[in-house]
């Protein structure tokens, strides 16, 4: 008998701030980051847990940055609970000064693949200077 994996969205403290901290930074954010936020009050093993549920439930996406550190954003367009439908067909931009990423929704690319090939995800980064840094020129 094969058990089915029941998909549940289960609230805690960690998750609810984990969500502020994306939301007041505007920015993609890596697991050291949550973890210098946290300090001694939450392990991370906790705050890995937290954010791999946030991913299953659709909340946040994973972002690999050019170095292949894995940050985390807040879905913006994502509202759908259906995960067939939950995609990140947007652009993510990384500044070489203050070296953050930032997800712009209103850039998406849609690829077109040969017969045969499946897209289970994309990621499109760019790089270069965003407005604040150069702003700072």
């Amino acid at each position: 008998m094969i058990e089915k994996k029941i998909k549940r969205t289960r609230n805690s403290n960690t998750k609810t701030v984990i969500l502020e901290l994306l939301t007041m930074c505007n920015t993609a954010l890596a697991h050291k980051d949550f973890q210098n936020h946290f300090g001694d009050t939450c392990d991370r093993v906790t705050i890995y847990r937290a954010l791999d549920r946030l991913v299953d439930e659709g909340r946040i996406h994973k972002i690999t940055n050019w170095d292949g550190v894995i940050q985390y954003a807040l879905c913006k367009e994502c509202e759908s609970k259906d995960q067939s439908l939950h995609n990140h067909e947007h652009v993510h931009f990384s500044c070489q000064k203050c070296r953050k990423i930032t997800c712009i929704d209103s850039i998406a690319i849609k690829i077109n693949l040969p017969s045969g090939y499946t897209v289970e995800e994309q990621q499109i980064l760019i790089t270069g200077i965003c407005p604040i840094c150069n702003d700072l020129q």
